[in-house]
């Protein structure tokens, strides 16, 4: 069967799949069928409909009393650790007395999310107005498990951001059929992710609904950040989630294709059994998000007073291409907004990014820093090929590191896939650590080991045990991977590693400028983010709360954390030519197989010389640091011809990744 043959078929099948949507009557049946179903039984009668009693929604009314129009009062605490966040989550969720806004980019059925799910039904029969909101392309695809909710309660709603083809879950044809006919609006995504309470309390960060945000994962966790913000910040974050639900493009549950059919077919079908994989770790979240004591140690207790505090946010009008018909004023646009609180740096920039692909106007940005006649120092911790979760966007960053060291400037460090001293109460991690333990209880403590879990060779569907020992319990789609041309399941996995363990990728998207400001949200800073997604971000102008971001961020590029990327040492002999064959092959639009690399990645050696971490521009770095490689803890083999050849093709994807 020819190309063009198979082409012909697959636009043959796609426009008979098209002929296959609902009319609208059938789309309006079908919405009726949910609506008379949801029940109406609110389960208390009282005026703070018994929400739980939590210290750190007092902390939002508490901030709320002691705010002015002139002068707003906040709080913000800073969400490290992954099982944490999802227990303050929890508790803001019980202790909702009027409403939950909850807006996400995925959103799983696993051990986590459906501990969410729970209490967000909760919450609405007891009489809290829930709304929620997921981006189709990696949110909920159970359509038994979304006809279910759009059919729970009078008091919960859901829609669905952009949903490709009128439906939830989508088969390799959608996905084919989405570059054939309508690639930049299949690609245009909510990643927002934002929890509001009450208007008064709200959750801003990387973290998605999903086990493997929360240190729940035995193959892979992401090491990520959120904020709590309590005060008047969050009526803008409620304003803002308001727009998102509203949009022509956020559609109820119950008017997809796949989900109008079921409830056609067979009414609203009843919720899926909850089957937790690990049931004493839900009984230990449980009781801690009911803990007031331990609400208030980790979470209240922890709390900074900050001075100013802005939540800026993309608006659904960014994916329109017509804008006139609009005003722009007030119009909130992340990367302009973090764009020039770069460019005001004095002396110092913190970016945290998993993905290091710079768009043309990033590059002019810091292009524009490094000229200054005192130019401020850029540091950035990003992930190596080991810890990424999409090795194909690390290929564009691996491509670019002569030019992100040289010309911009960048102190670049290389987040390891089993970092000895990550923010992670290992004590709780499923199953327990390798070697021998620490049995102390503080969090955070290094273990110097990983949880035994997968190194992902032959990652699949279900429990497997793989060849090196690791497990992988089922295959998610993982953060920003996108299925391939002709497939459902994810074109990017985390690659083969040397040793067993779950390990952890980088996933916080935060920054620090001057140690005076500070930013937490889901901006990647790549062009993904400028030209195709939605983003939000908390940026609080307040040195305290500036310094322990940066001192956050600062952990993770410790040599017990990242590698430093660095200049190779000149070889004795033709380094000028090398240096420019490899400049020249790099600019190449197509090609660029030059073997040798300008820059490389480094252990720190401590020693009797060597007593402190040293920066890649200190006359004896190459003292007391050893090269690991360009790949170090991969599992090489053909995954190193995987990377060269997106070098070698990759540099047109940008856009895109």
């Amino acid at each position: 069967m020819t190309a063009l043959t198979r082409l012909f078929l697959l636009l043959v099948v796609l426009l008979v799949g098209g002929c296959a949507s609902l009319s609208p009557q059938q789309r309006a049946r079908a919405e009726g069928i949910a609506v008379s179903a949801r029940s109406t039984t609110v389960e208390c009668t009282q005026p703070d409909r018994c929400a739980l009693d939590s210290p750190l929604r007092a902390l939002g009314g508490r901030a709320m009393a002691e705010s002015t129009e002139q002068v707003p009062r906040h709080y913000a605490t800073i969400l490290d650790e992954g099982e944490l966040s999802l227990v303050a989550r929890l508790n803001l969720l019980r202790s909702a007395t009027r409403s939950i806004d909850l807006q996400t980019y995925i959103f799983d059925t696993d051990d986590s999310a459906r501990l969410v799910i729970d209490e967000l039904l909760a919450a609405a029969r007891r009489g809290v107005k829930v709304r929620v909101l997921i981006d189709q392309l990696s949110a909920i695809s159970d359509v038994q498990m979304l006809g279910a909710l759009s059919g729970a309660h009078a008091n919960f709603e859901l829609r669905v951001y952009n949903p490709a083809f009128g439906k939830a879950k989508l088969n390799y044809l959608d996905y084919a059929g989405s570059v054939l006919c309508c690639f930049r609006r299949f690609n245009q995504r909510m990643h927002n992710k934002l929890l509001v309470i009450d208007d008064v309390i709200g959750v801003v960060g990387g973290r998605n609904y999903q086990d493997d945000y929360y240190d729940w994962d035995r193959e892979y966790n992401f090491r990520d950040r959120d904020v709590i913000v309590a005060g008047p910040e969050a009526r803008e974050m409620a304003t803002n989630f308001q727009a998102f639900w509203e949009a022509k493009r956020s559609v109820p549950a119950e008017r997809l294709n796949d989900v109008g059919k079921t409830l056609l077919r067979e009414g609203v079908p009843a919720m899926p059994e909850a089957a937790f994989r690990y049931p004493e770790r839900i009984e230990r979240v449980d009781a801690e998000a009911s803990d007031a004591g331990f609400i208030s140690r980790e979470f209240v207790d922890t709390a900074l007073s900050v001075k100013s505090v802005s939540y800026v946010a993309d608006l659904p009008r960014k994916h329109r291409n017509e804008r006139e018909d609009e005003p722009l004023n007030g119009q909130h646009l992340t990367e302009p907004t973090l764009d020039a609180l770069i460019n005001s740096a004095q002396s110092e920039v913190l970016l945290q990014t998993p993905y290091l692909v710079l768009s043309k106007p990033a590059q002019k940005l810091f292009k524009g820093l490094r000229k200054r006649e005192a130019p401020p120092r850029v540091v950035v911790s990003t992930n190596s090929l080991a810890a990424t979760d999409n090795p194909v966007v690390y290929a564009l960053s691996y491509k670019y590191k002569r030019r992100n060291l040289r010309e911009l400037g960048f102190n670049i460090y290389e987040y390891k896939p089993f970092p000895l001293d990550a923010p992670v109460d290992y004590q709780k991690l499923v199953p327990p650590p390798l070697g021998d333990v620490d049995r102390g209880t503080s969090r955070g403590s290094v273990i110097g080991g990983s949880a035994a879990g997968s190194n992902v060779r032959g990652s699949g569907s279900g429990r497997k045990s793989t060849p090196g020992g690791s497990e992988v319990e089922r295959e998610v789609l993982r953060t920003e991977t996108r299925p391939s041309f002709l497939s459902t399941r994810p074109a990017n996995r985390p690659v083969p590693v040397t040793r067993q363990g779950a390990r952890m990728g980088l996933h916080a998207k935060s920054l620090v400028v001057d140690r005076r400001i500070g930013v937490i949200g889901t901006h990647n800073f790549d062009p993904r983010s400028e030209n195709y997604n939605t983003e939000g971000a908390v940026i609080i102008d307040d040195p305290v709360f500036a310094e322990q971001l940066a001192q956050s961020i600062l952990r993770d590029i410790h040599p017990n954390n990242s590698w430093v990327v660095a200049p190779r040492q000149k070889a004795p002999v033709l380094s000028g030519l090398n240096y420019s064959l490899g400049k020249a092959s790099e600019a190449l639009p197509i090609l660029d197989f030059w073997p040798w690399r300008y820059a490389t990645d480094y252990e720190f050696q401590p020693g009797p010389e060597c007593l402190t971490p040293l920066r890649r521009q200190d006359p004896g770095f190459h003292a007391c640091y050893v090269a690991v490689g360009d790949f170090p803890e991969v599992d090489v083999g053909p995954k190193w011809l995987l990377v060269r050849m997106l070098t070698a093709f990759g540099a047109g994807l940008v856009p895109i990744l």
